[in-house]
Order: structure tokens, then C-alpha cells, then sequence
């Protein structure tokens, strides 16, 4: 294969993942990878107990489908078969699982500067300070789940 910057995971290969203010033992399984794009198809796997903490992402949105296990998203539990979607600059968790969970996971994967795009929410504005747009308001901070989808409901177009 060219160097396209697809990257293909081999079957089984999940590696440690370190997600910055998580509790427990991450991995991650990286189906594909468009590097040029920023984009990065995988599966993350959270153990028994893990807890990702709330946070947004700069670089875009972020969707998630619970394949196998438990998922409890800011205090929900989800079933299998739960998708899951957030846009850009939008705060989201924490996700936490009490008997572990894989989740396919389609993102945004880096900032423009190169690094992974995780942004604790304390960095930013909290769930009730933020705004009401549907992804980062005009000064760059968070805005909640709430307003992003305030912003989706109709709005009387034809």
C-alpha cells in the first residue's frame, strides 16, 4: 500500500492508552488512520471501573458506538448498541464503565499541532458557565451537550 496515511490495525492489537486524568487501564485498537485528515477510526477498550473524566475536543466532533459491555455516559447507562455523538468543542463524560466496555470510536484525533486533542473540562468553561452554540462559542471555550442540541432542533425551515 502507497503512504497514503491509512494505517490498518492488525486483528487483536489493542495497546495501552494514556488518557489524561483517567482511572484504570486503557487501550486502544486503531482501525484506520487518515493523517492528513486528522481523522482516526478505533476501538477503545475500558476495563472494569475505568473513568474517563468530562471533557471536549478542539479539533471536531466525536461519535461513539458501544459494541460490547457497559457504558455510562455523565451518569446514564447506556445499551449495547448505543451511538453517541459530539461536536466540536462540546462537553461530554465523564464515560465510565463498571464491568469494562468496547466502544467504536470515530474522531477527530489530533489539534493542529500535532498532539492528541483532549481537553479536560476544568481547562475550559464548565457545563453551566458555556454557551449555547453548537460547538465552541466565539471565544473558544466549551459549550454543553444541552446547547449543542438546542442548536439541532428544527428551526421552522422548509
Amino acid at each position: 500500500m502507497s503512504d497514503s496515511g491509512l494505517r490498518m490495525a492488525q486483528a487483536g492489537e489493542a495497546v495501552p492508552f494514556e488518557i489524561p486524568g483517567a482511572t484504570g487501564d486503557f487501550r486502544i485498537q486503531i482501525l484506520n488512520e487518515d493523517r492528513d485528515k486528522g481523522v482516526v477510526t478505533s476501538i477503545v477498550h475500558l476495563p472494569a471501573g475505568g473513568v474517563i473524566p468530562a471533557h471536549y475536543h478542539d479539533a471536531g466532533a466525536e461519535m461513539h458506538y458501544l459494541l460490547e459491555g457497559d457504558l455510562i455516559e455523565a451518569g446514564e447507562t447506556l445499551p449495547v448498541g448505543a451511538f453517541l455523538t459530539h461536536a466540536k468543542g462540546v462537553v461530554h463524560g465523564p464515560h465510565e464503565s463498571k464491568g469494562g466496555a468496547k466502544v467504536l470510536t470515530v474522531q477527530t484525533w489530533q489539534s493542529e499541532g500535532g498532539s492528541f486533542d483532549f481537553r479536560p473540562a476544568e481547562q475550559g468553561a464548565s457545563q453551566q458557565d458555556a454557551g449555547s452554540s453548537g460547538g465552541a462559542a466565539a471565544s473558544g471555550t466549551p459549550t454543553t451537550q444541552e446547547g449543542a442540541a438546542m442548536e439541532r432542533e428544527p428551526k421552522g425551515y422548509t
